[in-house]
């Protein structure tokens, strides 16, 4: 049972591509717009664990490469069972609510029956549409708040999700009221390999809301501190300009980049 929500958690991901038209890595997005970003967190850690984001996972699904490519040919796999899953249901809207503007939805219609996903934080509102797409930009970005939002028990709570982004930019309020600063976020869920990385807060040594009780078992690679790792450190504005390898100037920097603080 758990294999197969594991399975479909990465089949999700790329029917959900397909449904946006995602395109190549190579093309860059314009500039992301939203609102303030406390969201609510409950991506069960099933639905993007390690096995579950690994290539390997698509055979599990029964699902063939070419129709989960992100070239539209995706929604033809997406079936009236599967969106009436819960589970498929969640991943939407966490990744609706991350892309798309507080003024766009995604509505999917099967069997009959119409189901709609509220756009949110704005990082990615160009992937809507007939013709939309997801340029190399636009997937970190995406993924780095779709990471943002594992939770180890798959726990629904509140979290701050800041980052240089217009739709991560905190209220005075919320800077106020969520000050324990957890972790930064960022990969690219949408390419081969699924990279996703996370470093500490200054002071951190663990993550237990997304990792767990051990980061040796966590779903992303824990590259150490971001005080080490992240060039722009901007305090209670989240961090960005994260390195892979854990240190600055080494392995491939990533500017989209998620940096989530929790109620005091």
């Amino acid at each position: 049972m758990v294999a197969n929500r594991v399975a479909r958690g990465l089949g999700f991901l790329w029917l959900v591509s397909g449904a946006f038209g995602c395109a190549g890595a190579g093309e860059e997005p314009g500039a992301p717009v939203g609102v303030a970003a406390v969201v609510e967190n409950g991506l069960a850690m099933n639905g993007l664990a390690m096995n579950g984001l690994a290539m390997n996972g698509l055979a599990m699904n029964g699902l063939a490469m070419n129709g989960l490519a992100m070239n539209g040919l995706a929604m033809n796999g997406l079936t009236g069972a599967s969106l009436a899953d819960p589970l498929t249901q969640k991943f939407l809207s966490y990744l609706v609510s991350c892309a798309l503007s507080p003024q766009q939805s995604l509505k999917l219609t099967a069997n009959g029956k119409t189901y709609t996903f509220a756009g949110q934080l704005g990082l990615a509102p160009e992937w809507a549409g007939d013709h939309g797409s997801c340029g190399g930009s636009c997937q970190r970005w995406v993924s780095a708040c779709l990471l943002a939002r594992v939770d180890a028990a798959g726990i629904d709570r509140e979290i701050s999700i800041r980052g240089p982004a217009p739709g991560l930019f905190p209220s005075l309020k919320e800077i106020s009221q969520y000050t324990r600063r957890e972790a930064t976020y960022f990969g690219n869920l949408f390419i081969p390999g699924q990279p996703r990385f996370l470093c500490l807060s200054p002071g951190q040594t663990e993550d237990e809301r997304v990792c767990g009780d051990s980061l040796a078992d966590c779903p992303m690679t824990v590259v150490g501190s971001c005080a080490q790792d992240c060039a722009l450190k901007a305090g209670v504005f989240g961090d960005s300009f994260c390195s892979d390898s854990g240190r600055l100037g080494a392995g491939q920097t990533y500017f989209e980049s998620a940096t989530v603080f929790l109620p005091k």
